[in-house]
C-alpha cells in the first residue's frame, strides 16, 4: 500500500462498524492492516444484504477493503502464539470488545505493554473503560439516547428520527478513533513509547453538541426542539414541495437572506417576525415541484438551498460525479492529498 500511513502497522480485532469503519479509513490511507476474524463467529455486516459473490454483504466488502485477514482462534493456544509472533511486526491493536474481554486471552493492554512499551492500543467501546455502565451492551442507538442527541433530532412534540446513518458509531467511534490513534503516533515518535486510547462512543457521542451544549451548561436550561435558530426554531428548516419531496433551507447570513427574498419573492422579508417568514418560505417552496426547484437551485450559488436527495442520488448528482466520489460500486475515501 501507498499513501501517507504508509509503514503504520495495525492489527484490527474489531467486528460490525466502528473499528472496521476506522481501520478501512486507515487502510485508505496507506496503513497496513490485518483483519484478525474469530472461527465460527457471526458478523451482522458479514450477512446483511445483498450479497456478493464472494459470499459476503456489499457493507461487509466495503468496510474490510484494503485489509489483509487471518482467521485466528484466540481460546486456543496455537491461536495466542499467531498473536504473539504477528506482535513483533504489528505495533498498532484497534479493538472493540467489551472491558475486561482481551484480559481473559491476555491480550490487554497491561500485559502487553510490559513486553511491547512502543505498543499503541485503541479501545473502541460504547461506554468506555470505566464507569457503572462499562460493561453494559449497546448500540448507535443507545449512545444517541444517552448523550442527549437523540433528543436533538426531533421535532416538537414527537419522538426522535431512527437515522439510518450511524451518528455514534462513525462521528462518535471511528473518527474519534483515527484522531487520538494518529496522535499517540506522533507521540511515539518523539518519546518512544505507546499507549492505551480509550474511546467511548458515548463521550463522543457528547462531544458532538459544540453549539448548543456549551449554550445549556452556562444556562443550565434544555434548550427543547424547535426552540432555536439551527433546530427549527427558524427558517433554517426543510419543506415540503408540491409533488411531496423537500427542499433544505440554510439561509442564514444577511447577504444570503436577501437573495431568497428576491427568489421566493418575498419583498417585507426583513419587516415580518420569524413565524410568517418561515410561513411564506414554506408557502413559496410549496408553489413549485421537486424538478422544478432543482433547476432553480443548480444556477442560484448565493442561496444556500439544496434538495434533499436519496443516497444514490446524491452520488450520481453531477457534482458527485465531477468530484469522482463512486469507483464502480464503492465509495471511495473522501479524504484526499497532493503533492508537488
Amino acid at each position: 500500500m501507498s499513501g501517507p500511513l504508509a509503514g503504520l502497522n495495525i492489527l484490527d480485532f474489531s467486528t460490525l462498524l466502528p473499528g472496521p469503519f476506522a481501520t478501512m479509513m486507515l487502510a485508505d490511507l496507506g496503513a497496513d492492516v490485518l483483519h484478525i476474524e474469530a472461527p465460527n463467529k457471526a458478523d451482522v455486516v458479514k450477512d446483511l444484504q445483498p450479497q456478493l459473490e464472494s459470499g459476503v454483504s456489499a457493507s461487509y466488502a466495503y468496510l474490510q477493503r484494503g485489509k489483509k485477514k487471518q482467521v485466528i482462534d484466540l481460546k486456543s493456544a496455537e491461536g495466542l502464539q499467531q498473536i504473539d509472533e504477528l506482535l513483533l511486526e504489528y505495533d498498532i491493536i484497534i479493538e472493540q470488545f467489551r472491558p475486561g474481554i482481551m484480559a481473559k486471552f491476555g491480550l490487554d493492554y497491561d500485559t502487553l505493554h510490559a513486553r511491547f512499551p512502543q505498543l499503541i492500543y485503541c479501545s473502541i467501546t460504547g461506554y468506555g473503560q470505566t464507569g457503572p455502565l462499562a460493561t453494559h451492551a449497546g448500540h448507535d442507538i443507545n449512545y444517541l439516547a444517552l448523550s442527549g442527541v437523540a433528543n436533538s433530532l426531533r421535532r416538537a412534540g414527537e419522538r426522535p428520527v431512527a437515522s439510518g446513518m450511524q451518528l455514534a458509531d462513525i462521528a462518535g467511534g471511528s473518527l474519534h478513533a483515527i484522531i487520538a490513534l494518529l496522535a499517540a503516533v506522533i507521540e511515539r515518535g518523539t518519546t518512544g513509547f505507546g499507549q492505551h486510547i480509550d474511546i467511548s462512543m458515548l463521550d463522543a457521542a457528547l462531544a458532538l453538541h459544540p453549539l448548543f451544549g456549551p449554550m445549556q451548561l452556562a444556562t443550565n436550561e434544555t434548550l427543547e426542539p424547535e426552540a432555536a435558530e439551527l433546530n427549527g426554531g427558524s427558517f433554517y428548516d426543510y419543506y415540503e414541495t408540491k409533488d411531496g419531496r423537500y427542499v433544505a433551507v440554510g439561509t442564514l447570513e444577511i447577504k444570503f437572506q436577501q437573495r431568497l427574498a428576491e427568489v421566493l419573492a418575498i419583498p417585507d422579508w426583513f419587516d415580518v417576525a420569524m413565524p410568517l417568514k418561515k410561513q411564506r418560505v414554506a408557502e413559496a417552496i410549496r408553489a413549485k415541484d421537486f424538478a422544478a426547484w432543482q433547476v432553480i437551485l443548480a444556477h442560484e450559488p448565493e442561496l444556500c438551498i439544496t434538495p434533499v436527495l436519496t443516497f444514490l442520488e446524491a452520488v450520481h448528482q453531477p457534482h458527485a460525479q465531477a468530484r469522482g466520489v463512486l469507483a464502480q460500486t464503492q465509495l471511495v475515501s473522501p479524504l484526499r492529498f497532493t503533492k508537488k
